[in-house]
């Protein structure tokens, strides 16, 4: 909380501003390092014949079937939107707090699930040597994430 005629320090505002931008681009980096391996471990030809089973039990399973190309232009397509809002994490734009916390969110328990299958089933899953990159970036971000709460209300914190 502010004292009275205290602001935020700016340099310790655009200090946390570049180390949260770091943090999304290495989880940025991160994601289009997995999607990578999952491509070359075929992680479809795992993930596609679950989700049929696991719909043949459960008739409302939400979770859909894709084509090679379509998920990987897909994926593609996100991690290169992702990588392009850097300079609006780096700036503090509206919602990339938010969205900060949604990224690291769901790719940690991204990497938790491959890793969480791949002890579940016994072996080695497609897309699980990458998963603990994911979630080392994610934690991180996370951590990023709230310092620059921290920065952006604190006069003295750096």
């Amino acid at each position: 909380m502010l004292g009275v005629g205290s602001r935020p320090n700016p340099v310790c505002r655009e200090e946390a501003g570049v180390r949260h931008m770091r943090a999304w681009a290495l989880l940025v980096g991160a994601l289009g390092l997995h999607v990578l391996d999952e491509a070359l471990t075929d992680f479809l030809g795992f993930y596609n014949p679950l989700v049929m089973e696991i719909r043949a039990r459960i008739a409302w399973f939400p979770m859909p079937t894709f084509a090679f190309g379509t998920w990987l232009t897909g994926l593609i397509g996100a991690v290169v939107a992702l990588a392009f809002l850097g300079p609006a994490v780096r700036r503090g734009a509206a919602g990339t707090r938010l969205a900060s916390w949604a990224l690291s969110g769901v790719m940690f328990a991204n990497g938790l699930g491959h890793l969480g299958g791949s002890l579940y089933f016994g072996k080695w899953l497609p897309g699980t040597t990458s998963a603990p990159l994911l979630l080392f970036a994610s934690g991180l971000l996370a951590r990023r994430t709230w310092q620059r709460g921290v920065a952006t209300r604190s006069p003295a914190r750096c």
